[in-house]
């Protein structure tokens, strides 16, 4: 029987190949409503009878899904507005998938307003959140700034952190959009979302009384940050660190590095010796399989199986930009060394990935606005430069460590 009611914010690849392709998926939902200021997007599944199309990859190719009965609202619309704050009143489970916590509370028609309204005259006996930002604490900073416009009722509505290891894209070329047969969102407009078939996604454990998600698929946890920084130190760090080696050698795509042994090799033992080996000192006690020498290895080789899945069509370019916040202090790649050197390992096998990193960071210097007293010849990074480099990055954060890890760096 179809009671839920789903609301969701943003209709990027991870709500239209995720959470709104579950939603569809479960037949537990009697609508699906997604609010999107793109009003372009809006007119095209509306022009499509609210039907969209998303390409999955899977391990031996690209299917196609269709999606039906999707309503779409543009929230700075009055007309839309009200709709919105409608459907909210009936929701069960409402998604957030913005670019970041950020946009949470900007503008007449925020997010948190609108979920705020939808609170205050609920019909229904309780809601979830789902906060799909990347932030391992957005579904606290969701619920503080929906908190500022009604007094939120614990026991029936709560907001759930989430962790989610799929990789997602959209493309508007037109070329690759060709090449790779991908069906476009609706069929006169020139985007299309290409997302990978895995669909394992941690959320927090639902805590109230008589409440079964419609969204099924979900695995609950009572304690997310574990699983939080698995990804970050683990799946983030490695995937960057992929990009950088691929760049240094002139890939373009990510499936080529498949082909190099070497660098898969470098990644495989930065994954399982620094990454995985500094997680499992710090959370072996949980008892759960992934911190276990055997599931972080079998993680690790699942995961750079799917990194450099050809269906998946990921650019290097894509894995690799914004170099300057993944190479900062307690970001992905320097994190997972530091978790390392607190379980007394020397992160040696992540340091030319890290160095690559910083290739890549002067390669691409005025994108990433590096200062031009910083600005060294890539091939000529030694330990002054590197610490140079690092103190501008980090910011005065972990400084303790900067000497080490350049020294690290320069050997690699």
């Amino acid at each position: 029987m179809k009671e839920h009611v789903f609301v969701g914010f943003g209709f990027g690849p991870i709500q239209s190949g995720l959470f709104a392709a579950e939603a569809f998926r479960s037949k537990n939902f009697k609508r699906i409503v997604i609010a999107e200021v793109d009003q372009n997007l809006v007119d095209a599944i509306r022009d499509n009878n609210g039907t969209y199309y998303v390409n999955v990859a899977t391990s031996e190719s690209v299917i196609t899904e269709q999606i039906d009965g999707i309503e779409i609202f543009n929230p700075t619309n009055q007309e839309d507005k009200a709709q919105l704050i409608s459907a909210l009143k009936d929701a069960t489970e409402i998604v957030t998938s913005l670019p970041s916590v950020n946009f949470y509370d900007l503008g007449e028609s925020s997010v948190a307003k609108l979920i705020a309204a939808g609170i205050k005259d609920s019909t229904v006996d309780a809601k979830i959140a789902y906060a799909a930002e990347n932030n391992n604490h957005a579904a606290e900073l969701l619920e503080e700034a929906v908190a500022k416009y009604v007094d939120i009722p614990k026991s029936k509505v709560q907001f759930l952190n989430t962790v989610i290891g799929k990789m997602s894209q959209v493309t508007t070329d037109e070329t690759i959009i060709k090449e790779k047969s991908l069906k476009t969102i609706t069929p006169n407009f020139m985007k299309a979302f290409l997302v990978e078939e895995f669909n394992k996604i941690l959320v927090t454990k639902v805590d109230l009384t008589d409440f079964t998600p419609g969204i099924e698929v979900f695995a609950q946890k009572s304690d997310l940050l574990p699983f939080e920084e698995a990804k970050l130190f683990g799946h983030n760090a490695i995937h960057a660190m992929l990009a950088y080696l691929g760049a240094q050698k002139g890939y373009e795509n990510m499936d080529q590095l498949r082909g190099d042994k070497e660098l898969m090799d470098i990644a495989r033992r930065a994954f399982i010796n620094v990454s995985g080996a500094g997680l499992i000192h710090k959370y072996a006690s949980l008892g759960d399989e992934l911190f276990t020498q055997e599931g972080f290895t079998a993680y690790a080789d699942d995961l750079l199986d799917r990194m450099t899945n050809p269906f998946l069509t990921d650019a290097v370019a894509r894995a690799a930009r914004d170099p300057k916040r993944k190479l900062s202090a307690r970001d992905r790649i320097f994190g997972a060394m530091k978790l390392a050197l607190e379980a007394g390992i020397e992160p040696v096998e992540m340091a030319r990935g890290a160095k690559d990193g910083l290739k890549y960071l002067l390669k691409n210097a005025d994108e990433n606005e590096v200062v031009q007293e910083l600005r060294f010849a890539p091939e000529e990074l030694d330990k002054e430069k590197i610490t140079k480099l690092l103190e501008w990055l980090w910011q005065g954060e972990d400084s303790e460590l900067v000497e080490k890890f350049a020294q690290l760096l320069a050997d690699a």
